[in-house]
């Protein structure tokens, strides 16, 4: 990976970290006119979490689905690891979306 688009991905990280932990912040202090806390924002932090995750596993397998599409081109009996790297980063989906459930 070249050092500009390293750098450039690590920014890229730490700016939705940073929105990622705002936006939950902000969100789980909302109340309304009685005192109580709303569940909204308890909703849109579980939102913003599976959406995050559904970025960063979409552009994984970006990378990974081209790389065994080259690996199976080259040898087409590498099928099995081929589609486990290509099946990994949707694990990372399924934990963004386990703040749905609790």
């Amino acid at each position: 990976m070249k050092k500009m688009s390293m750098k450039l991905s690590l920014r890229l990280l730490l700016v939705l970290m940073s929105i990622t932990m705002l936006a939950q912040g902000v969100l789980a202090t909302v109340t309304d006119a009685d005192g109580n806390y709303d569940d909204w924002g308890k909703y849109m932090g579980a939102g913003i979490a599976l959406g995050l995750a559904g970025l960063g596993a979409g552009y994984s397998q970006g990378s990974i689905g081209s790389a065994a599409v080259g690996m199976l081109a080259e040898d087409g009996s590498k099928f099995g690891p081929a589609l486990i790297f290509t099946a990994l980063p949707e694990s990372i989906v399924i934990l963004g979306a386990l703040p749905l459930f609790l």
